[in-house]
């Protein structure tokens, strides 16, 4: 049987996925599909509990459902090691997370992240470059 890829798709693309469609909403459909794995923790998924909270109000309504609904399709990892790479601290959040589920990709929009390339064997890379990566 071959290994799915397992990716963390960080709460930018989350929100993007649900708000805006294009390519993050592509690869959450691969998620729903079982074609790629999903990783996130819970203080991710609370991250998007307050960024959709205080920036999509008409969403916020929703958002029990929406959680219920990342829980189901994502493994969600609690982090044993504490990340200090990045000034942001809540992007240390996402290299921790996507470390404990062995994740191969991190996709993001976040430049900070971007700019790292890779942290420990994990490739980081936007929305369309991850598609363009899995279709080898």
């Amino acid at each position: 049987m071959v290994r799915k890829v397992k990716v963390l798709l960080d709460t930018n693309i989350l929100i993007s996925a649900l708000g805006f469609g294009g390519k993050p909403r592509e690869i959450f459909k691969l998620v729903l599909d079982k074609k790629i794995k999903a990783i996130s923790s819970y203080v991710l998924l609370a991250e998007f509990g307050d960024v959709i909270s205080k920036k999509f109000p008409k969403l916020a309504g929703d958002l029990n459902r929406i959680q219920k609904q990342f829980r189901k399709n994502m493994k969600i990892v609690k982090p044993s090691h504490s990340a200090h790479v990045l000034k942001d601290e809540p992007d240390n959040r996402v290299l921790e997370a996507a470390l404990e589920g062995n994740c191969d990709y991190i996709v993001t929009g976040d430049s900070d992240l971007l700019n790292l390339k890779i942290y420990k064997n994990i490739i980081i890379l936007r929305p369309n470059d991850f598609l363009l990566n899995i279709q080898d």
